[in-house]
C-alpha cells in the first residue's frame, strides 16, 4: 500500500518517483546509478519543486497547494504541464482529487493505476517501469526518465 506521507504538497506522488523506487530497490547495488530519495515530507523538504518559490509552503501555512488562494499558481501549472506531458500524471488533478475526496482515496486510486501486474510493486511514473520486474529494461535504457513509447 502506498504511504500518505509520500504525497507532496504539490500533488506529486513520491510513492511513484524514480528516486524513491531506486532507493527502495537499492538500484545502485545492482549496478545502475540513479539518485536516491526517501520523499519530500519524510526529508522535511515540504516540496522539492515549489517550496523555495512559495512563502506559504516555506512557512508551513498550507499542507497541500490546493489550500492556497492562488491555486493553481503559475509555478504549479508549469510543473503540472511537464508532468502531464512527460510522465502521464497531473499534480493538479491529484490535488483536486484530494480536495474532493481525501488523501486516502487518492492513494487507492493511484495504487490501482500504478501497480505492476506481475509483482504488485509500484510502477515508476517517470518511465513506466517496475524497478523489480523490469530492472533489465531499466538498465538498458539510454533515457532513464522517459517512457519507451515517447
Amino acid at each position: 500500500m502506498m504511504q500518505a506521507d509520500l504525497i507532496a504538497p504539490c500533488g506529486m506522488n513520491c510513492n511513484l518517483c524514480s528516486a524513491r523506487l531506486a532507493y527502495l530497490n537499492d538500484i545502485k547495488q545492482k549496478g545502475l546509478r540513479m539518485p536516491y530519495c526517501t520523499g519530500c515530507r519524510p526529508r522535511n523538504k515540504q516540496c522539492a519543486f515549489l517550496k523555495k518559490r512559495c512563502p506559504l509552503l516555506m512557512e508551513s501555512k498550507v499542507e497541500y497547494c490546493y489550500q492556497c488562494p492562488d491555486f493553481p499558481c503559475r509555478n504549479l501549472k508549469h510543473i503540472d504541464s511537464r508532468y502531464h506531458k512527460l510522465y502521464r500524471m497531473s499534480l493538479i488533478d491529484n490535488l483536486e482529487y484530494i480536495r474532493e475526496h481525501s488523501v486516502e482515496a487518492l492513494l487507492h486510486r493511484e495504487d490501482d493505476k500504478w501497480r505492476c501486474p506481475n509483482c504488485g510493486q509500484p510502477i515508476c511514473c517517470h518511465n513506466g517501469l517496475c524497478f523489480n520486474c523490469d530492472f533489465k529494461k531499466l538498465k538498458a535504457k539510454t533515457k532513464l526518465y522517459r517512457w519507451e513509447d515517447d
